[in-house]
């Protein structure tokens, strides 16, 4: 199937998404990676407070390069997402909704996924250049001293992306 869905119906959808479907995405996303999701994690133990609302969130998994002067991003491919499994579960739990990356994910995020009604999209690896015609506008809300690792919140249209994990126990990655 193919979709085009606003990360607020995110939600309401996960249950009849499918591992393989086509999703083109419009909404507020935002990006974090190793360095961020350990702070975040650090905050949630020491609670204190998060640069987002964790509820119902998008996390892109990128750390885009710099933007030229006409143009809100530089590229921005997603990062291979088994380096944020040792956090994802604790995140999903607190609410995050979905993320997107690309490559597998552990047995521990999987249940996470399954447990709290949320989706893994991958994009494309290699084509941050074409990823970021779907980027309107980025701002930086979190962590600046991590550079292109910092929290940013992006406003994207039609990001083109796969189910590759879905709530219903469907996963591309498994045979």
């Amino acid at each position: 199937m193919e979709y085009k869905i606003h990360v607020n119906e995110i939600k309401e959808m996960s249950r009849s998404l499918r591992a393989g479907d086509r999703v083109y995405l419009t909404g507020e996303v935002f990006t974090s990676r190793d360095a961020a999701h350990k702070r975040i994690k650090e905050a949630i133990e020491k609670g204190e407070k998060l640069p987002y609302n964790l509820e119902n969130a998008v996390i892109y998994y990128v750390g885009p390069t710099p933007s030229p002067e006409h143009l809100p991003i530089g590229s921005c491919g997603p990062t291979t997402s088994s380096r944020m499994d040792p956090y994802s579960p604790l995140l999903l739990d607190k609410g995050v909704i979905a993320m997107v990356g690309k490559g597998p994910r552990n047995e521990e995020v999987c249940r996470a996924i399954e447990r709290n009604g949320a989706v893994y999209f991958c994009a494309v690896g290699g084509a941050g250049a074409l990823l970021a015609k779907s980027v309107k506008k980025c701002e930086v809300v979190a962590y600046e001293d991590l550079g292109c690792e910092s929290v940013k919140k992006l406003t994207i249209e039609n990001l083109p992306l796969v189910v590759a994990i879905d709530c219903n126990g469907g996963n591309l990655f498994k045979k």
